[in-house]
């Protein structure tokens, strides 16, 4: 049965790092970090390391806590309400958990407790230029040459690359091949050659570790609608030695699928975390803002909209528990992590597109927090599987 009660330790949990969070990552912090190369609040990032926030859901042999979905659950929230600049998600929940999940773990122990500690970032770089979220969008190359392998190729949106240490890379170590004979060329269709089908695209990806500073690594900044901190990634000619391969050839895909599942709902929560918080200020905005000789709030159309705002709200929160609880007790979650991920972020950006017209021409001011909130909104929803990557996983859940 699902409980929607968290425990006491996790509320404690959550007072620790709300307090934190307020202490050294201020909202004037989070404005001086938009656009930063680096783009991480160190003096919060080294707190997280010491309090066993970076290693919060690492198993306990590589440093870790042990902890589960639902206490990450709980932390995402309120990285959500206070929009800490830290590589939390990429490097802990992305990176590491692709490397416990490849079975590697013993081999890179000592990188999971680096990690763990929050002395060593690592961040992935998966999506590459004018392609998608499937796995045919991973093109970018690995050749042997050798005993190591070429790295050529292009990564985007790779989060706080300037600030890592290494790269955790989708690459194909298998070409995925084209068959021209599916293309018709004329002739009756009694007298056309059926080809066998093409191998699946998940089919020779592999994940590597490589590090920043490798030769033929190039970044590139690239700005953002919530400026955070996203680098383009070149690879030209790198080589790489062949142990950077995380689990056996060709298992690359599938580690990532499964790490993915479990982070996109952290990723909803931490949507409703800023849906949360956006909404508490627009409502105080409303109550303290006067027009026409009485307050915002008292008009029924602002307080109709405030009210279905909490309606959405709620439901989405629900729907994210309910997801990380199905994670945590074994559940197949292939059909309610995306669609959390589909829900929550179609209502962090409603909200906070609502709170745009209820703070009016002001609230798109750089001067006033709510930009900072409607910004991040539609960068999370486009991020981590987009609102089309989602429906199609849904719908293939419901039509097999």
């Amino acid at each position: 049965m699902l409980d929607l009660d968290f425990t006491e330790e996790q509320e404690m949990l959550r007072e620790m790092v709300r307090g934190v969070c307020a202490q050294l990552s201020p909202i004037d912090t989070v404005r001086e970090l938009e656009d930063d190369p680096d783009g991480v609040a160190r003096e919060l990032w080294e707190q997280f390391g010491e309090l066993g926030i970076c290693g919060l859901m690492l198993p306990e042999e590589y440093g870790g806590s042990g902890m589960g979905l639902l206490e990450g659950v709980v932390l995402y929230e309120e990285l959500g309400r206070s929009l800490a600049p830290v590589p939390h998600f990429v490097s802990c929940v992305l990176s590491a958990g692709a490397i416990v999940e490849s079975g590697c773990g013993e081999q890179h122990a000592s990188l999971l407790a680096s990690i763990a500690s929050g002395e060593t970032i690592v961040t992935p770089a998966w999506l590459e230029p004018e392609s998608g979220y499937s796995p045919r969008g991973v093109q970018l190359s690995a050749a042997a040459e050798g005993r190591d392998l070429v790295l050529n190729g292009s990564k985007m949106h790779v989060y706080f690359a300037g600030a890592a240490d290494q790269l955790l890379v989708l690459a194909r170590t298998c070409a995925l091949k084209v068959n021209m004979s599916l293309v018709c060329s004329g002739g009756p269709p009694h007298q056309r050659r059926v080809p066998p089908p093409p191998a699946p695209a998940e089919t020779g990806i592999d994940l590597f570790l490589v590090p920043t500073d490798t030769a033929g690594v190039t970044l590139d900044q690239r700005m953002s609608i919530s400026s955070d901190t996203q680098y383009r990634v070149d690879f030209n000619d790198v080589r790489i030695p062949a142990e950077s391969r995380l689990g056996t050839p060709g298992s690359g895909w599938a580690t990532w699928e499964a790490v993915m599942h479990r982070a996109v709902i952290l990723a909803s929560a931490q949507a409703m975390g800023g849906a949360d918080f956006a909404l508490e200020i627009t409502a105080q905005y409303a109550m303290d803002r006067e027009q026409f000789g009485k307050a915002l709030a008292q008009f029924q159309s602002i307080s109709h909209y405030l009210a279905d705002a909490k309606t959405e709200l709620d439901g989405g929160k629900v729907l994210v528990y309910e997801a990380a609880w199905a994670q945590s007790v074994g559940n197949d979650v292939s059909r309610l992590a995306p669609m959390a991920k589909l829900f929550s972020g179609r209502v962090y950006r409603d909200i906070t597109a609502m709170a745009q017209q209820v703070f009016g021409g002001v609230g798109f001011t750089l001067e006033y927090d709510i930009q900072l909130y409607f910004r991040r909104a539609k960068q999370l929803q486009l991020s981590w599987w987009d609102r089309q990557t989602c429906e199609d996983r849904v719908a293939d859940s419901i039509l097999g």
